[in-house]
């Protein structure tokens, strides 16, 4: 029965069923791969994330690992990310609402609590998402009852007016790239207002984008992992086929150009548009892997989806401190910082679950929680 409405409060959590298995493995999968392209803003300069050629690339292996990245990893893993934080919005409203809560006054508080959180981030470190998330949180819950259909035609249209609006911008960037600035050399200097304005609807879009398609998909039971075997094996097939051919494009035309300052917006489009059908792509065979029979590799990254907020804040504090401090930035390539990749994937494999053995939720998960509900949560298990 649905408590009355002089009886409800916002300082009980909400209790959740059996835990949906597909979103914790992509959820961990997703915070494990966005590292990829964050690690090098923690150890490069700024340009080296958008160029290959800014810095950190002096040998074949350097291309190689940046070349990689581009292609299966740049805008893919916060794209998945993104993905699920707009099917999170919607659990945690439905949840709510089924406990005879209203969903807008706890989502927007508890998505208050995660401004906070990244604006501390961002105050360690430039690249956070998470304070973008919780200004999209508003329109998500606006949003979230429409038609799946309608969802996905949205988010695709945001995502690739992203695409087009470089188009746009490069048209007011000079032959010799003045404007670009530090978002595309080494030492460029600030960057000019419609550059600085493209970077920042590109980073808002790209996440709204994704987060409107993740609603629809888990309406859809997509991202849940219950369709049959033969829909993820098509979509798989279907989305990297188009989407990793695209993003490939995209990164050929620039190497053709040598990463010229001419197409330095232009030749980034293929692979924002990429992001779409590659993400769907890797929902896919996730979900197909997610199935086989379990091992401790699955527990383990779900272990890490399910701590993806103590696992993405970690990573900066890590990367902050090894490739900033310890570390002369100088001295670091591609490859030195894809061993840090590695090295910090192991540790928070290897730690992810026996935390949650011994605790219900991670150490920013609990504290987090704790705030939404203006309680303090058990902890212990």
């Amino acid at each position: 029965m649905a408590a009355s409405p002089g009886t409800k409060t916002i300082n009980s959590p909400v209790r959740s069923g059996a835990r949906i298995t597909n979103l914790d493995a992509i959820r961990g999968l997703a915070v494990l791969g966005i590292l990829v392209m964050n690690a090098v803003s923690y150890g490069l300069p700024q340009a080296a994330y958008f160029n290959l050629a800014a810095a950190g690339s002096d040998s074949w292996l350097d291309w190689l690992i940046g070349g990689t990245g581009e292609i299966f990893v740049d805008q893919k893993m916060m794209g998945l990310f993104s993905m699920l934080f707009g099917a999170g919005i919607v659990l945690f409203a439905d949840r709510t609402e089924t406990k005879g809560k209203r969903a807008w006054p706890l989502s927007l508080w508890r998505n208050g609590l995660l401004l906070g959180i990244g604006l501390l981030h961002a105050a360690l470190w430039d690249g956070d998402i998470l304070v973008v998330y919780a200004v999209a949180a508003p329109i998500l819950i606006a949003l979230r009852k429409l038609r799946p259909r309608t969802l996905i035609v949205m988010g695709t249209l945001t995502v690739i007016w992203s695409g087009v609006l470089a188009v746009i911008v490069q048209t007011t960037v000079p032959v010799d790239g003045a404007g670009l600035g530090e978002y595309w050399f080494e030492a460029g200097g600030p960057m000019s207002d419609p550059v600085g304005l493209f970077l920042l609807n590109d980073f808002f879009a790209r996440a709204l984008g994704m987060m409107l398609i993740g609603i629809a998909l888990y309406r859809l039971d997509i991202l849940n992992g219950t369709m049959p075997v033969a829909f993820y094996r098509k979509m798989s097939i279907w989305g990297l086929g188009i989407g990793l051919p695209l993003a490939a494009l995209g990164l050929g035309f620039q190497a053709t150009k040598a990463f010229s300052p001419e197409i330095a917006l232009i030749g980034g489009a293929p692979n924002t548009i990429a992001t779409i059908p590659v993400v769907l792509g890797y929902v896919g065979l996730i979900s197909l892997w997610n199935r086989r029979a379990e091992t401790g590799l699955h527990r383990r990254v779900r272990a890490a989806g399910r701590m993806a907020l103590t696992n993405y804040l970690t990573q900066t504090i890590i990367g902050i401190i090894v490739l900033r401090v310890l570390f002369d930035t100088e001295t670091l390539n591609r490859s030195w910082i894809a061993l840090f990749v590695a090295v910090v994937w192991a540790i928070q494999l290897v730690w992810s679950k026996p935390w949650l053995d011994r605790f219900r939720f991670g150490p920013f998960e609990w504290a987090w929680r704790s705030a939404t509900y203006r309680k303090l949560q058990p902890l212990r298990r």
